[in-house]
Parts: structure tokens; sequence; C-alpha cells
């Protein structure tokens, strides 16, 4: 693997775990909303849970980027 591929998919690794932390703490958060009741009311659990989403989508993009880095499609 030549250099700069490498560099890549260091850097993407990095960003994978960074977002992976991150999802970590929306869904600490997420948790948090729901003991705070009725969850149809409540803005915080919903705001947490499309964050969640929001960030699985962006790690399965870099998971995608790793996968191709790996396979030389990149």
């Amino acid at each position: 693997m030549d250099n700069l591929k490498q560099q890549k998919l260091e850097m993407w690794t990095k960003k994978l775990g960074e977002l992976q932390k991150e999802l970590e703490e929306i869904m600490v958060r997420r948790g948090e909303a729901a003991r705070e009741g009725d969850l149809r009311e409540n803005a915080a659990f919903q705001m947490a849970s499309e964050d969640a989403d929001t960030w699985r989508v962006r790690i399965q993009e870099v998971e995608r980027i790793i996968r191709d880095l790996e396979e030389g499609k990149k």
C-alpha cells in the first residue's frame, strides 16, 4: 500500500473512531431524555434519536470509504 493510501486509511480510521465516540455520547443523552417521561412529547429524546440516525449514516459512509481503500478502490 502506498504512503498516500496509508495516510488516507489512517485519517478515515481516526474519523470513524471519533464518530463512534460521538454516537455513544448521543445515545447517553437519548437515554437520559428517555427517563424524563412521555417520549412522544420529549423534544430532547426526538432530537437525540435524529442525531443518532445521522451519525449512523455518517459512520456507514466512513466504513465504506475505509473498505474501498483497503480493497484498493480509492
